[in-house]
């Protein structure tokens, strides 16, 4: 059967930790990265590097640069990865992904598990591999190994995550390194001949409730905090009692935003955090302040607000009185010389899909 010569990608980009829930819950929102991707079944052979062009149309206002290059290029490194799985060395001859992105870049809005996706169901379409959902996770958590990004994305809605242990002959392949999917001599010369398989069930995933009077507003402040600097803030050991806070928080959070109609008070209390955000507010100027000075009783449609991944953009849960939640934060970190846009989001339920 042959590929089709047309089809296009939908990704929802994603927000993690939802308050108590670091690493576990993630929550997929209406702003989608999109692929068009064409493939000229007429060519035999391309004259193009891995017989794919690659073009790029920001709608994100990000001041980061896209590499174009296939070779380097997130998405297409991760199809690639999942082609060579499968024996396949490059693209069809000659197919061209065209990018479009709404989703700012390093902001805590999940691009780099959006993009994952993206390549893990880009390589399954091109390579006509037929990977069920359930099987294109484990691909997704041997590049991205934080669950709650990439089920989010390619799932939708609102989710709990875990990682399996992983057994120990697997241990040594627990990551696979991008280099894996890079032409020498980064890689070596046979670096990337038959990469290895993710083993079958890394994680799981569980959609939770959602209720239906619930928004969500994203704050994006206009400057970057890249994953491994809100990551290196973070203690090596957390004591009982901030370990057993977040537990208690996070065993109701899904049942609180499943009920409807909210009860402001449960959930603003259930999206309390001692694990990861107070750690991070010196990597983001205003947010004490914001956290503290915002609640259900000071704003009247807030349910609950929280630091939307690693940050910076905030994520206020709301019912009304959206432009005036937002404005109270923008102002905020407008006090700190920071300037910021803001979405008003929704879940988004369907997860990846594709159009032919």
């Amino acid at each position: 059967m042959a590929c089709p010569t047309s089809f296009s990608l939908k990704i929802p980009c994603s927000s993690a930790n939802i308050g108590p829930g670091f690493d576990v819950i993630g929550l997929a929102l209406s702003l989608h990265l999109e692929l068009q991707i064409t493939i000229d079944t007429s060519k035999s052979s391309s004259q193009q590097p891995l017989n794919c062009v690659i073009t790029y149309e920001d709608r994100s206002n990000s001041v980061e640069k896209i590499d174009l290059d296939p070779e380097v290029n997130l998405i297409t490194r991760v199809a690639l990865y999942v082609l060579r799985c499968h024996d396949q060395r490059a693209f069809p001859a000659e197919t061209h992904v065209h990018i479009v992105n709404p989703i700012p870049l390093g902001r805590g809005l999940g691009s780099s598990g959006t993009a994952v996706v993206a390549g893990v169901m880009l390589g399954n379409e091109v390579g006509r591999l037929g990977l069920s959902k359930e099987r294109m996770l484990d691909y997704c958590l041997m590049i991205e190994r934080h669950p709650d990004n990439v089920a989010a994305s390619l799932f939708g809605g609102f989710v709990g995550t875990y990682l399996n242990e992983l057994k120990p002959e697997d241990v040594a392949r627990k990551e696979i390194p991008l280099s894996e999917v890079l032409p020498a001599p980064a890689g070596g010369v046979d670096t990337g001949k038959r990469p290895p398989e993710p083993p079958i069930g890394i994680g799981h995933y569980r959609k939770f409730q959602w209720a239906k009077e619930i928004k969500a507003i994203a704050i994006i402040p206009d400057f970057v905090v890249p994953t491994a600097n809100a990551r290196s803030v973070l203690p090596t050991s957390y004591s009982r009692a901030d370990v057993v806070y977040n537990l208690q928080r996070a065993a109701l959070l899904p049942a609180a935003l499943g009920s409807s109609p909210p009860d402001p008070d449960m959930i603003y209390l259930a999206m309390q955090d001692k694990v990861h955000q107070p750690y991070r507010q010196t990597l983001i100027p205003g947010l004490t302040e914001i956290l503290q000075s915002m609640n259900p009783r000071t704003q009247p449609g807030l349910l609950g607000i929280c630091l939307s991944g690693a940050g910076p953009t905030i994520l206020a849960l709301a019912t009304d009185n959206f432009e005036e939640i937002a404005d109270r934060i923008i102002a905020r970190f407008a006090s700190n010389n920071i300037t910021c846009q803001w979405k008003l989001l929704e879940p988004a339920q369907a997860g990846a899909t594709i159009q032919y």
